[in-house]
């Protein structure tokens, strides 16, 4: 039982034997004693009044005494108003430190066969271009989600759904029969998915300048400026001929399909190797080309049932007047599917292929009516999770220079970035990796790949999610302040340490019995100590907010209060050999729980630094 446990036992037997009545735990308030106060825990006894019928202070009196002739884990007590602070004893925490060491996934659950399904979509990547930083924050998102919920004990499953059809598509498409000549990725030396969106963007290229010579036409004609450019937008022969092709894709063109299947092909062949030097995968991935269709049924099932309706034109809507929104399109007059419709699909397929309790969509904040619409329509349509569906909503990310726009061609790549990041880090860390002996260029390496992804990853997972975030890559790969490789680096530094006091390599675990004792410890052991506690209680509160940030706060608070106690005692020249067991089981558990709480970041942490 850990130290809470034991007071709020003890705090409800008090309650029963001094004044006659059972409470529940709830009615049990302890919260950290503030740092102006002597104590690490305190009782707020203003709950406990009507119980009593006592004043604060004599309350919070009795009770201190009882629990200091009664409670082994309480010391000593203060009394501040309507605060009992108490004084855990060193054999508590000592006590605690040891069955933290025993629990090689400590704050982690583990999910049984009867824990809740946990599916999260994230990436949803579109197949006319590559990744970007805007995909990344995405990724990066959903990947910590799932495994934070895993951490809670819930099975999850990741999933993808990959927009490969629709209009932009056959833009590139079209560019690449123009302008590509055959070519390939193996001929250009590029990954699939840039040789793809140059296409793309290629193609806005050439359209942009057909738009302004049909404009100028028009304007000529006596067309006002407005009308004009609508109508070369509509009739550029660039559009008109991607429209055409789109028909001939939905109408299973074999010619156009095959040109469709091998160029997806290059694309998703790009796309494994960024997910890979990510970090990240999927359990199943969905592709819209198949979704949309299954869509369709799903919405004139609904058609039948009279949950929509049908327009004159022929179009298909739902009416969410009754929930304050309004009429919802779900098939356009020639029956073709809007997003809408297939997410319906997806959401469709999903179910069927899992028992899934809750569904949660990793999306950017500009789709949050679309999730509001689509949580109602999925309820109307009988799925039992479509009313708790989550939307993850997350802020757009920029970097110090603005936004990005994928068809001008001036996105962030994911690709160029993470290589940056790590040039970064083996640029900046050369001089500390070369004070290790004996180190090969491939660990150089290794180490600068580790240091620049969790630069990248902490810097964009620190932040609240909800918020849009700048992205500065130099402030993210600074060794010092609230950045990973901050983290990263104490948490080398300690596994150096423990090195040094074990002798051999790897460490075997050092945990000697140290309880029960009474070794009078240091504030700042106390502190670590009833830091790492706090650890289960970190990832339960991310698993309830889905907050990524909430467990990069923890760790960069619990590598701050680690570095402010090595500043102030030496570990390995402690006083005594009973001091310096206690600081190395300390130290051990520090770095173990820094490396498990990383890891649900989706950051590793190098063995050296």
């Amino acid at each position: 039982m850990n130290i809470e446990a034991q007071i709020c036992s003890s705090v409800i037997a008090a309650v029963k034997e001094l004044y006659g009545q059972e409470i529940p735990s709830k009615m049990v308030a302890l919260q950290k004693t503030r740092s102006d106060f002597e104590g690490s825990l305190t009782l707020v006894v203003f709950p406990l009044l009507k119980t009593s019928k006592k004043k604060p202070e004599d309350t919070a009196q009795e009770i201190g005494d009882y629990l200091k002739a009664n409670c082994e884990a309480v010391a000593d007590f203060n009394v501040v108003k309507g605060f009992l602070n108490l004084v855990i004893a060193p054999a508590a925490w000592l006590g605690l430190l040891q069955d933290i060491d025993k629990d090689e996934k400590w704050g982690c659950k583990t999910a049984t066969a009867d824990s809740p399904l946990v599916m999260i979509e994230y990436s949803s990547p579109n197949t006319n271009k590559p990744l970007h930083l805007g995909h990344v924050r995405n990724n990066l998102l959903g990947w910590s989600l799932a495994q934070i919920m895993e951490a809670n004990g819930n099975r999850v499953v990741k999933t993808n759904i990959v927009n490969d059809r629709g209009i932009h598509i056959c833009k590139s498409m079209l560019a690449w029969q123009k302008w590509g000549n055959g070519e390939t990725p193996e001929t250009s030396g590029k990954k699939g998915d840039h040789l793809i969106g140059d296409y793309y963007v290629a193609f806005d290229k050439h359209y942009r300048e057909e738009v302004k010579e049909l404009k100028a036409k028009f304007v000529a004609e006596g067309m006002d400026e407005e009308k004009a450019e609508e109508r070369a937008k509509n009739e550029a022969p660039l559009i008109v001929e991607a429209h055409e092709m789109l028909v001939k894709w939905e109408q299973n063109d074999p010619e156009v399909r095959a040109l469709w299947q091998k160029m997806n092909d290059w694309v998703y062949a790009g796309f494994d190797e960024t997910y890979k030097a990510l970090g990240v995968s999927f359990d199943k991935i969905y592709y819209e080309s198949n979704t949309y269709l299954e869509g369709k049924k799903k919405v004139e099932e609904g058609l039948q049932k009279g949950l929509f309706f049908r327009k004159e034109d022929n179009s298909v809507w739902a009416d969410l007047s009754a929930d304050g929104l309004d009429q919802k399109l779900l098939l356009r007059s020639d029956g073709t599917s809007v997003y809408m419709t297939q997410d319906i699909g997806t959401a469709d397929m999903r179910f069927k292929d899992f028992p899934i309790d809750k569904m949660i969509y990793v999306v950017g904040n500009e789709q949050n009516y679309h999730f509001q619409v689509l949580s109602i329509l999925l309820d109307r349509l009988g799925f039992k999770w479509g009313k708790e569906l989550v939307h993850f909503s997350y802020g757009m990310v920029e970097l110090p220079n603005g936004k990005m726009k994928s068809r001008e061609g001036t996105v962030v790549d994911a690709d160029d970035l993470i290589a940056s990041m790590i040039e970064n880090a083996k640029q900046l860390s050369e001089d500390k990796v070369n004070k290790l002996e004996g180190i090969s260029e491939e660990e150089k390496n290794e180490i600068a790949r580790i240091v620049g992804m969790g630069a990248l990853k902490y810097f964009i997972l620190k932040v609240d999610a909800r918020k849009n975030m700048l992205f500065n890559p130099e402030e993210s790969i600074d060794f010092n302040g609230n950045t990973g490789p901050f983290i990263q680096y104490t948490h080398a530094r300690i596994r150096s340490i423990l090195r040094k006091a074990q002798g051999t390599e790897p460490l075997t675990p050092c945990s000697p019995s140290l309880a029960p004792c009474s070794l009078p410890l240091a504030p700042k052991e106390i502190d670590l100590i009833q830091k790492l506690s706090e650890f289960p209680a970190a990832v339960e509160q991310a698993g309830t907010d889905y907050s990524p940030s909430g467990i990069a706060n923890y760790c960069y608070e619990l590598t701050k209060q680690f570095n402010q106690f090595y500043h102030d005692h030496s570990i390995l020249g402690a006083d005594t050999e009973e001091q310096k067991a206690v600081r190395l089981l300390i130290a051990k558990n520090v770095a173990k729980t820094i490396k498990n709480g990383m890891a649900l970041l989706g950051i590793e942490v190098p063995e050296r630094m």
